[in-house]
């Protein structure tokens, strides 16, 4: 699975990624945050970020960048979010990576459109064994997708 850096256009396995950067950080506490957000303008743009929060120096974000056709339906582009954060997870488990956290752009509060699909996406993220956060909580790489996808 290719990410890029911000910095960089050079492609790279993420996984791969992952373990180097566990063995150039062995004395520091690193977390892993997952996520993913989407964009429609005249055509669908997901940005699926994996930020690592680096105990004493910050966070360092990798990310993946699709674009497509446009997705009308909300509820299906919305669903590729988690599906793709998803999709992530279990490569990187697959590879001996564990995720922390997957951050869901998703709100509970019911006035928000995305709260329709709360209830669906936390128990398929957490029937995987991966822990769910959505909105209002503090989601690092739900946010640092939304710039990228911006």
């Amino acid at each position: 699975m290719q990410f890029k850096k911000l910095t960089s256009e050079k492609p790279f396995d993420v996984a791969d990624y992952v373990h180097d950067y566990y063995a150039l950080h062995p004395d520091e506490k690193l977390s892993l945050y997952l996520g993913c957000d989407s964009q429609n303008r005249l055509r669908t743009t997901y940005a699926t970020t994996l930020v690592f929060n680096v105990s004493k120096t910050g966070c360092h974000v990798i990310y993946r960048k699709e674009v497509m056709p446009l997705i009308a339906d909300m509820w299906t582009r919305l669903w590729g979010e988690a599906e793709r954060s998803v999709e992530t997870a279990l490569y990187l488990r697959e590879k001996g990576i564990e995720i922390d956290t997957i951050d869901l752009d998703y709100n509970v509060n019911p006035k928000f459109k995305s709260n329709k699909l709360v209830t669906a996406v936390v128990g398929y993220v957490e029937s995987l064994g991966f822990k769910a956060r959505i909105k209002p909580d503090l989601l690092p790489a739900v946010y640092a997708a939304d710039h990228i996808v911006g």
